[in-house]
C-alpha cells in the first residue's frame, strides 16, 4: 500500500478525508465542490489503486476499515503540515501589505468597526479587508480567517489577542412610545433568538418575560435594535448600538451580570504578520477611545 500510496495525488488524500469525515459521498461532494458521481468513481479508482477497500458501506454511512485509517489518519497529517506551512510563510511577509480576514458579527461592523476600518484602510492602502459577517465561530486555525473581532469572556485557547474593552448591555425602548414605568410587568418585549440563547441576557428575556408578551425573537443584534425602535417591544442591547440609534432611549442603567469582553484574536502563527499586527494595533488603540461608549459610560442624552 506504501508504494500505491506514493502516486496518490494531494486531491485523493482531500476526497478519503471528507468521506471519512461526513461518512458520506454526497456531504463530501459538497465540501470539495464537486459531484456526487465524481467522488464515488475517484474513490472506487483509489480503492483499486491500492488494492483494498478503505470503507465500508452501510445504511448509516461510510465507515473506515483498518486500511481506511490509516490513510485517513495520514492524509489529516498532510492537511495539517499543508496548513502550518501556509500559515508560517504567510507570517514571513515582510512589509503590511496583501489582504486580512476580519470576522465579526453584524453589530459590531456596523456600529462600531466600520468608521474605525475606513480609517484604517486610508492609512494601509496595501492592505485590503476581507469581512465575514456572522455569529458562527470559525476556524482560524484553517485560515476561515486571519482576525476575529467578537464579544466573548471564554476565547479560544488556541488563539491570541487581547481583551480591548467591556461590552455593557442596557434595556432600550422606542423613544416615540411612553416609557413603561414597570417593563417586565407592562410592556411587550423582544429578544435574540435560540441561536444566541446561551446569553444571560436571552436567559432573562425568557425566564422573566411571560410568554404572551415576548413579541419577537430575532437571530443578529442589528435586527434586534430595528425592532425596539420600530415599537414591537422593549429589549436589551449592547450600549454601543442603543446608545447611539436614532429612536431608541435607555430605560435602565447597564446591567454588569450581562456584559461581555470584546476580544481582538488571531492565531498564533500570524501574530507577528506585518499586515495582522498593524490591523490588531490600529483597532486596539481606535476601540480603546471609544471605551466609555462600549462600557456604558456615554449615553446619548
Amino acid at each position: 500500500m506504501k508504494d500505491a500510496a506514493r502516486t496518490l495525488a494531494w486531491d485523493d488524500f482531500r476526497l478519503i478525508n471528507a468521506v471519512a469525515e461526513t461518512r458520506g459521498l454526497p456531504a463530501a461532494a459538497a465540501r470539495l465542490g464537486v459531484d456526487h458521481s465524481t467522488v464515488f468513481r475517484r474513490l472506487r479508482h483509489i480503492e483499486t489503486l491500492l488494492g483494498m477497500p478503505l470503507f465500508e458501506r452501510h445504511r448509516t454511512g461510510y465507515t473506515l476499515t483498518a486500511a481506511g485509517e490509516e490513510m485517513a489518519a495520514l492524509a489529516a497529517r498532510v492537511d495539517e503540515d499543508i496548513t502550518a506551512v501556509t500559515r508560517r510563510l504567510i507570517g514571513q511577509a515582510p512589509a503590511p501589505s496583501g489582504e486580512v480576514r476580519i470576522a465579526t458579527s453584524d453589530s459590531l461592523l456596523v456600529d462600531l468597526l466600520m468608521p474605525m476600518l475606513a480609517r484604517f484602510r486610508a492609512a494601509n492602502r496595501s492592505i485590503r479587508l476581507d469581512l465575514v459577517v456572522g455569529n458562527a465561530a470559525l476556524n482560524l486555525s484553517r485560515r476561515d480567517a486571519d482576525v476575529a473581532v467578537r464579544a466573548t469572556d471564554t476565547p479560544p485557547e488556541t488563539l491570541v489577542g487581547r481583551r480591548a474593552a467591556r461590552i455593557a448591555w442596557a434595556l432600550y425602548a422606542a423613544a416615540a412610545m411612553p416609557p413603561p414605568a414597570d417593563p417586565v410587568a407592562e410592556a411587550d418585549w423582544v429578544c435574540l433568538g435560540d441561536n444566541l440563547g446561551a446569553l444571560r441576557v436571552v436567559r432573562f428575556a425568557r425566564g422573566t418575560v411571560p410568554p404572551e408578551r415576548l413579541a419577537g425573537r430575532f437571530d443578529t443584534v442589528l435586527g434586534l435594535a430595528h425592532a425596539i425602535a420600530a415599537g414591537i417591544g422593549v429589549g436589551h442591547l449592547p450600549c454601543f448600538v442603543g446608545d447611539i440609534w436614532p429612536g431608541l432611549v435607555r430605560l435602565a442603567p447597564p446591567e454588569p451580570d450581562y456584559a461581555a469582553d470584546l476580544w481582538l484574536l488571531t492565531h498564533p502563527d500570524l501574530r507577528h504578520t506585518p499586515r495582522i499586527r498593524t490591523l490588531m494595533d490600529s483597532l486596539a488603540e481606535q476601540i480603546a477611545a471609544q471605551r466609555p461608549l462600549i462600557e456604558g459610560q456615554r449615553p446619548r442624552g
